[in-house]
């Protein structure tokens, strides 16, 4: 049986985030998430309205953010990329929160073909992947939803990137590690909405714990 996802959006740029910053990279947006982030900067795809299906094509042809979303097998979207005459040979799989589903099809297609493939997820769902790809998790902790992180996300993790505007979001994070054991991963901080004294609070939080800053590239050059 062909797996079907549904993707908000799929589009190619430059991965302005993380270990993986400055790699062209294929983004594929999956539709919906529960987890109710104050500060989301993607709440069009959230809710899954069947309603507002639409065709590839228009997909592609999006102009604006929406909240329409098309679904698409990974075949679908092999076809998709050559299409669009796409480069870019790492594959970026967000959301939405992306693990509300099993990605293991997707990844594994893809990377039968010679793609790497990275997923960034909340870390509330359980992980379901290939085994070589990259994982980002970015817990999102006492959400709106209510969902907790997930040990299994977090010893999954490659890399672990926390949003942070005030030292609350810090102290949240050093519980976190602490709780979960983690003491061996790359842990990034991402000033949220880019504010100057949440990316002073990186920065320094950064130097006193040999963290890494994370500091989204691409809203900075004003790209997607």
């Amino acid at each position: 049986m062909t797996v079907k996802y549904k993707i908000n959006e799929l589009f190619q740029t430059i991965q302005g985030e993380g270990a993986f910053t400055g790699q062209p990279s294929i983004f594929i947006r999956l539709q919906g998430c529960p987890v109710g982030c104050s500060w989301c900067d993607t709440k069009h795809t959230w809710e899954i309205d069947p309603s507002l299906v639409i065709s590839s094509t228009d997909l592609l042809n999006k102009k604006q953010e929406s909240e329409h979303w098309s679904q698409l097998s990974a075949d679908d979207m092999v076809k998709l990329f050559k299409l669009q005459n796409y480069s870019a040979r790492h594959i970026v799989i967000t959301g939405g929160e992306p693990c509300m589903v099993d990605l293991t099809p997707l990844c594994d297609t893809f990377e039968s073909l010679g793609y790497s493939c990275q997923i960034e997820t909340s870390g509330t769902f359980e992980i379901k992947t290939s085994k070589n790809c990259w994982v980002t998790v970015s817990p999102k902790v006492n959400m709106k939803g209510g969902y907790a992180i997930l040990n299994s996300a977090m010893q999954r993790a490659n890399e672990i990137k926390h949003p942070v505007a005030t030292e609350q979001h810090v102290d949240d994070l050093k519980a976190l590690l602490s709780e979960h054991n983690i003491t061996d991963k790359p842990i990034y901080l991402q000033p949220i909405s880019q504010k100057q004294r949440a990316t002073e609070l990186a920065i320094q939080t950064c130097i006193e714990n040999n963290w890494r800053l994370s500091i989204q590239v691409h809203k900075y050059i004003g790209i997607e």
